[in-house]
């Protein structure tokens, strides 16, 4: 049949046409001991048998297909056998333990069920399929009336003789899928595993067609002769010879009650699967999928899944037991208001004792339905849960239990009731409730594994993003980090704030191209990389240089844009690079304006090829320095421009303190609609260091010289009434400078002292070799010093910057006045 047309073309007109004929054809599985076991309504047409008669009797009493059956146990001829066989011959027949081991077809006369031996033969046409694989089924048999075909499609006595059923590979033949979507429709109460390991088998084998010469094929699909919907009118078959003829329904079709409540499940089933699954959200999921089932399904739906699914972890470990907590994670009814709220709340977790009905769901992964709930049931379940009475809610309801799966393992359940005056569920029922809870427990899965992403993404990058101290060298700092609000939504926006020699402060603030666990991933190996080179003083330009090599020897989609700059509260200034970033704000504490920097833009890292230039700003104390990423001033459909102006004007909004300036420019910013992106804000308030809070002195390279730095060190720390740190900081003083002017080769060795919240001390010489902290032996007259220093100094370290090094060590103020 040509799918543009309705009308049916007679296969014999067209050579080598492939178009799809539609005949009525009978469905028929026959289990492993050659029993039947479904039994479609096209087959009690065809072959005269009601279901009640023909489930559980032998096959081979009731169809044709010798060759395909299991052999006769009693080892004679088969009932009804062929009296005619015309097919593709014994070559496709090959015995397998009973079964043929490939698909086979043939043509046969029989006489139906409960007819006499003389009366009239059906001809029928047959296809067979082996069935492999777990279950009962072992073969699944098509069949279809040549009689109706030849009368009903006006096909001539010579064409109809050289029709006969034959196979034909799906990839050949247009529209394969027509067999796929039709045929779990004809077999009623069959679950979805094994409707579709059946299509599945079939599109292997072959697909049936319809053979009248070594050239031409017709596929076979089923046609009812009823609309799909109601509604649609009825196709009309024009009937070419020899007399136009009506098309003929198939007897009782119309008053085919089980094939409309298949096709009303099959709608509730397409309805509940374009309904559920719009989110990835875990609890917006679980609320789809509960509140699908009420009410044209059920009257109650309550949903239980495991802890480790709600908690959004890995994927649960082995089959529950009894042991196992459930969690009840929603409920949806169509009863009075709060009826259910207290018995039955949402959040409680509990574990199924073996004897109830739950946890033979939970733990078989099989539907359980009881079609009534009982007197003695509703007690036993209602005693499990204390304080509460469940038997007004439960008693005399129709119960469905149905688990929510994926990959073979149970995520969890749902409980499905009816009220007493609506028809309780049903074997058809079962079938619907398995695959409404398939399909949820597929979306439910989809949602746990995005859910379980996230965490992992979340716990990554928060482990990447730093620590940050609000007090630095000079400067305060306060920070704010927002992921971002779609899907997918973790970043690589990064900040950070550096410790530097000389009392300065490296200021970082990042934003990786992309969002997940790779752009995550990235942020940290550039903030690594960020923080390696900062503490060896690399310049901004220079270190922009090399994070742009770093990061396409990683890779080529390694993109992102970073802002460095480093505050010296001595100075008083900021130096500054920028690798397409958008530029800082700086807010002025003079008269409180505030105006974006104008950087040398650059190019992000990772495009390689492009210079970075450094620039120099001068500050005051008490100016603040802004740095975000793009997500805070940047919203789709909207100028950038704007953004901009807004992160201006809210950063020179007064504040009391760097927390609540930092609020102040959220909430103005990411108020606005549209903002999706995650968000990173870094800002700082420049206070500087005093000068009477520095000292330097310039010594000359000979040892005597360590006497007169420690009396220097000795005089400043008593006029900054710090009299207990004196001892101290004249041994650590006296070692570190003994080692420079030992080893200095021309210049002066330089000495400074600075007062913040702890002492910093630095000497500088010009041999540039960092020392080394070595393992003196109880003989040995040296290498003492830097041991000393280590035990004695809350930090040391040493940075080298052209031909002359710096030694520098931390002293706390303890008992400061």
């Amino acid at each position: 049949m040509d799918r543009g047309s309705e009308r049916d073309t007679p296969p014999g007109r067209d050579t080598g046409s492939t178009a799809a004929g539609r005949i009525p054809l009978a469905v028929v599985v026959v289990d492993r001991d050659g029993l039947v076991s479904h039994w479609s309504s096209g087959a009690r047409r065809l072959f005269g048998a009601s279901r009640e008669d023909a489930v559980g009797r032998a096959a081979a009493d009731l169809l044709p297909v010798s060759g395909a059956l299991p052999e006769d146990p009693h080892g004679g001829p088969m009932p009804d056998a062929c009296a005619q066989y015309d097919g593709p011959g014994p070559d496709l027949e090959a015995s397998l333990g009973g079964h043929t081991a490939y698909a086979t077809a043939g043509r046969a006369r029989l006489v139906p069920h409960g007819r006499a031996q003389g009366g009239d033969r059906l001809d029928v046409l047959w296809w067979a399929y082996p069935l492999v694989g777990p279950g009962s089924s072992r073969l699944l048999v098509l069949a279809a009336d040549a009689t109706r075909l030849r009368d009903e499609r006006g096909y001539d006595d010579e064409t109809a003789e050289r029709i006969s059923p034959g196979f034909a590979r799906h990839t050949e033949l247009p529209a394969p899928d027509d067999l796929e979507r039709r045929l779990p429709e004809i077999l009623p109460n069959m679950g979805p595993g094994l409707s579709g390991r059946i299509v599945s088998q079939v599109l292997e084998l072959g697909y049936p067609v319809l053979e009248f010469s070594q050239f031409d094929r017709v596929p076979v699909t089923p046609y009812w002769g009823v609309p799909r919907r109601p509604g649609r009118p009825r196709h009309q078959a024009v009937v070419p010879r020899p007399r136009p003829v009506a098309a003929v329904i198939p007897e009782g079709a119309e008053q085919d009650l089980e094939y409309a409540a298949v096709r009303e499940r099959l709608e509730f089933l397409n309805e509940v699967s374009s309904g559920i699954g719009s989110s990835l959200d875990l609890g917006e999921t679980i609320r789809e999928v509960t509140s699908a089932a009420v009410p044209r399904f059920a009257d109650f739906a309550g949903t239980h899944l495991r802890a480790a699914v709600l908690a959004g972890e890995g994927f649960p470990d082995g089959p529950p037991d009894a042991s196992t907590v459930m969690f009840r994670v929603w409920v949806e009814h169509n009863d009075e208001p709060g009826r259910w709220d207290d018995t039955v709340p949402v959040g409680e977790a509990f574990a199924f004792p073996e004897h109830t009905p739950f946890y033979k769901c939970m733990s078989t992964g099989e539907p359980v339905l009881v079609p009534r709930v009982t007197e003695e049931l509703s007690e036993r379940i209602s005693g499990e849960f204390e304080k509460r009475d469940l038997r007004p809610l439960i008693g005399g309801r129709s119960l469905l239990i149905v688990p929510l799966k994926a990959r073979n393992v149970v995520l969890g359940f749902m409980v499905l009731m009816r009220r007493p005056d609506r028809p309780a569920f049903d074997d058809m029922d079962r079938t619907t409730g398995a695959e409404l809870a398939a399909r949820a427990g597929l979306v439910l899965d989809n949602a746990r594994m995005y859910t379980y992403q996230e965490n992992v993404a979340d716990t990554l990058q928060d482990s990447m993003l730093p620590q940050v101290s609000p007090r630095m060298a000079g400067c305060d700092i306060a920070t704010r980090y927002l992921p971002g609000t779609r899907l997918g939504r973790i970043g690589g926006d990064w900040f950070d704030t550096i410790k530097l020699p000389g009392s300065r402060t490296a200021l970082v603030v990042g934003d990786v191209m992309g969002h997940g666990l790779n752009s995550a991933a990235m942020m940290g190996q550039l903030r690594t990389a960020v923080q390696t080179m900062a503490t060896m003083e690399t310049p901004p330009a220079q270190l922009l240089r090399n994070l742009d090599d770093l990061a396409r020897r990683l890779g080529d989609n390694y993109l992102a844009t970073c802002l460095y700059a480093v505050y010296d509260p001595i100075r008083g200034d900021l130096h500054l690079a920028n690798a397409g970033h958008i530029p800082p704000v700086l807010v002025r504490a003079e008269d409180g304006s505030s105006e974006l920097l104008e950087l040398p833009t650059g190019a992000p890292v990772g495009v390689g090829g492009v210079p970075f230039e450094a620039t120099r700003v001068e500050v005051a104390p008490g100016d603040r320095l802004v740095l975000c990423t793009d997500g805070l001033v940047e919203v789709r459909g909207s100028d950038i421009g704007e953004g901009l102006a807004a992160l201006c004007e809210s950063a020179a909004h007064p504040a009391a303190s760097m927390d609540d300036a930092c609020d102040t420019i959220i909430r103005a910013l990411n108020t606005r609609g549209g903002r999706k992106d995650d968000v990173a804000l870094l800002m700082a308030r420049l206070n500087g260091i005093p000068d009477d809070h520095v000292a330097e002195w310039r010594l000359d390279a000979d040892p005597r010289e360590v006497a007169r730095a420690r009396r220097l060190v000795r005089e400043r720390l008593l006029s900054w009434a710090l009299p207990q740190a004196v001892e101290t900081a004249e041994l650590l003083v006296s070692e570190v400078v003994t080692n420079a002017v030992r080893y200095a080769v021309s210049d002066p060795v330089g000495l400074r002292v600075v007062r913040t919240d702890a002492l910093l001390f630095e000497v500088t010489d010009d041999e540039p070799g960092l020392p080394a902290m070595l393992s003196a032996g109880p003989g040995d007259e040296s290498g003492r010093g830097l041991s000393v220093v280590s035990r004695l100094a809350r930090e040391w370290g040493a940075s080298a910057s052209g031909h002359r090094k710096t030694v520098w060590f931390e002293q706390a103020i303890v008992g400061r006045g």
